[in-house]
Protein backbone atom coordinates (compact mmCIF):
# COMPACT_ATOMS: atom_id res chain seq x y z
CA UNK A 1 0.00 0.00 0.00
CA UNK A 2 1.45 3.05 -0.96
CA UNK A 3 1.31 6.85 1.16
CA UNK A 4 -1.80 7.99 -0.32
CA UNK A 5 -3.59 4.77 0.25
CA UNK A 6 -2.79 4.50 3.78
CA UNK A 7 -3.90 8.03 4.25
CA UNK A 8 -7.11 7.76 2.30
CA UNK A 9 -7.63 4.98 4.45
CA UNK A 10 -6.96 5.84 7.56
CA UNK A 11 -9.29 9.05 6.88
CA UNK A 12 -12.27 7.02 6.20
CA UNK A 13 -11.63 4.70 9.60
CA UNK A 14 -11.76 8.06 11.27
CA UNK A 15 -14.63 9.50 9.42
CA UNK A 16 -16.85 7.03 7.70
CA UNK A 17 -16.34 2.90 8.91
CA UNK A 18 -13.60 2.48 11.06
CA UNK A 19 -12.49 1.61 14.58
CA UNK A 20 -9.28 2.72 14.92
CA UNK A 21 -9.83 5.86 16.65
CA UNK A 22 -11.40 4.65 20.23
CA UNK A 23 -12.87 2.06 18.43
CA UNK A 24 -15.23 4.12 16.64
CA UNK A 25 -15.67 7.06 14.01
CA UNK A 26 -17.72 10.04 13.07
CA UNK A 27 -20.43 8.37 10.99
CA UNK A 28 -21.20 5.73 13.21
CA UNK A 29 -21.44 7.96 16.67
CA UNK A 30 -23.20 11.10 14.53
CA UNK A 31 -26.00 9.25 13.12
CA UNK A 32 -26.99 8.01 16.94
CA UNK A 33 -26.80 10.89 18.79
CA UNK A 34 -30.15 12.29 18.62
CA UNK A 35 -31.15 15.94 17.05
CA UNK A 36 -31.48 17.98 19.91
CA UNK A 37 -28.29 16.14 21.53
CA UNK A 38 -26.42 17.32 18.89
CA UNK A 39 -27.38 21.26 18.78
CA UNK A 40 -28.21 21.35 22.52
CA UNK A 41 -24.98 24.19 23.58
CA UNK A 42 -23.97 23.13 26.77
CA UNK A 43 -22.06 25.63 29.02
CA UNK A 44 -21.41 27.89 26.26
CA UNK A 45 -19.46 25.69 24.57
CA UNK A 46 -19.92 25.07 20.52
CA UNK A 47 -22.62 22.62 19.46
CA UNK A 48 -21.79 19.11 18.16
CA UNK A 49 -23.26 20.40 15.14
CA UNK A 50 -21.34 23.00 14.80
CA UNK A 51 -17.67 21.19 15.63
CA UNK A 52 -18.96 19.15 12.88
CA UNK A 53 -19.95 21.82 10.31
CA UNK A 54 -16.76 22.90 11.25
CA UNK A 55 -14.87 20.18 10.12
CA UNK A 56 -17.09 19.51 7.05
CA UNK A 57 -15.60 23.22 5.93
CA UNK A 58 -12.51 22.02 5.74
CA UNK A 59 -12.72 19.13 3.58
CA UNK A 60 -14.95 20.59 1.29
CA UNK A 61 -12.64 23.55 0.83
CA UNK A 62 -9.58 21.16 0.58
CA UNK A 63 -11.69 18.76 -2.31
CA UNK A 64 -11.85 22.32 -4.37
CA UNK A 65 -8.41 22.88 -4.73
CA UNK A 66 -7.87 18.76 -5.49
CA UNK A 67 -10.83 19.69 -7.94
CA UNK A 68 -8.22 22.51 -9.74
CA UNK A 69 -10.41 25.40 -8.29
CA UNK A 70 -8.99 28.10 -5.32
CA UNK A 71 -8.40 27.66 -1.89
CA UNK A 72 -10.87 29.68 -0.78
CA UNK A 73 -11.37 28.99 2.95
CA UNK A 74 -10.32 30.80 5.48
CA UNK A 75 -10.17 30.34 9.47
CA UNK A 76 -12.31 33.34 10.07
CA UNK A 77 -15.31 32.00 8.48
CA UNK A 78 -14.89 27.98 9.67
CA UNK A 79 -17.34 28.48 12.76
CA UNK A 80 -20.23 30.60 10.09
CA UNK A 81 -22.69 28.58 9.23
CA UNK A 82 -26.82 28.92 9.40
CA UNK A 83 -28.60 27.35 12.21
CA UNK A 84 -29.62 23.74 11.56
CA UNK A 85 -33.60 23.76 11.48
CA UNK A 86 -35.11 20.10 12.65
CA UNK A 87 -33.56 16.56 11.46
CA UNK A 88 -33.99 16.50 8.27
CA UNK A 89 -31.58 19.45 7.99
CA UNK A 90 -29.26 17.34 10.07
CA UNK A 91 -29.65 13.90 7.97
CA UNK A 92 -29.01 16.30 4.81
CA UNK A 93 -26.08 17.71 5.92
CA UNK A 94 -24.40 14.44 7.12
CA UNK A 95 -25.20 13.05 3.79
CA UNK A 96 -23.24 15.45 2.48
CA UNK A 97 -20.38 15.27 4.87
CA UNK A 98 -20.38 11.69 4.15
CA UNK A 99 -20.39 12.20 0.24
CA UNK A 100 -17.20 15.00 0.46
CA UNK A 101 -15.42 12.91 2.93
CA UNK A 102 -15.42 9.87 0.46
CA UNK A 103 -14.70 12.31 -2.08
CA UNK A 104 -11.69 13.53 0.04
CA UNK A 105 -10.10 10.24 0.78
CA UNK A 106 -10.54 8.84 -3.59
CA UNK A 107 -8.74 12.53 -4.20
CA UNK A 108 -6.28 11.84 -1.61
CA UNK A 109 -6.12 7.97 -3.12
CA UNK A 110 -4.86 9.43 -6.49
CA UNK A 111 -2.32 11.76 -5.27
CA UNK A 112 1.49 10.55 -5.97
CA UNK A 113 4.75 10.94 -3.62
CA UNK A 114 5.60 13.75 -5.34
CA UNK A 115 1.74 15.83 -4.88
CA UNK A 116 2.00 14.53 -1.30
CA UNK A 117 5.39 16.35 -0.64
CA UNK A 118 4.67 18.98 -2.61
CA UNK A 119 3.42 22.54 -2.15
CA UNK A 120 -0.14 21.91 -2.03
CA UNK A 121 -1.76 25.30 -3.32
CA UNK A 122 0.34 27.94 -5.65
CA UNK A 123 0.52 31.23 -3.08
CA UNK A 124 -0.62 33.12 -6.34
CA UNK A 125 -3.55 31.98 -7.56
CA UNK A 126 -4.45 29.12 -4.67
CA UNK A 127 -4.60 26.11 -6.84
CA UNK A 128 -3.35 22.75 -6.56
CA UNK A 129 -0.04 22.34 -7.69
Amino acid sequence: MNRSQAIANRFREVILHGTWIANTNFKHQLTQIPFDHVTKKVNGLNTIALLVQHIHYYIKGINQVLLGGTLDIKDKYSFDFPELIGEKNWDDFLAQFWSDAEQFAQHVEQLDDDQLDGIFTDAKYGTFS
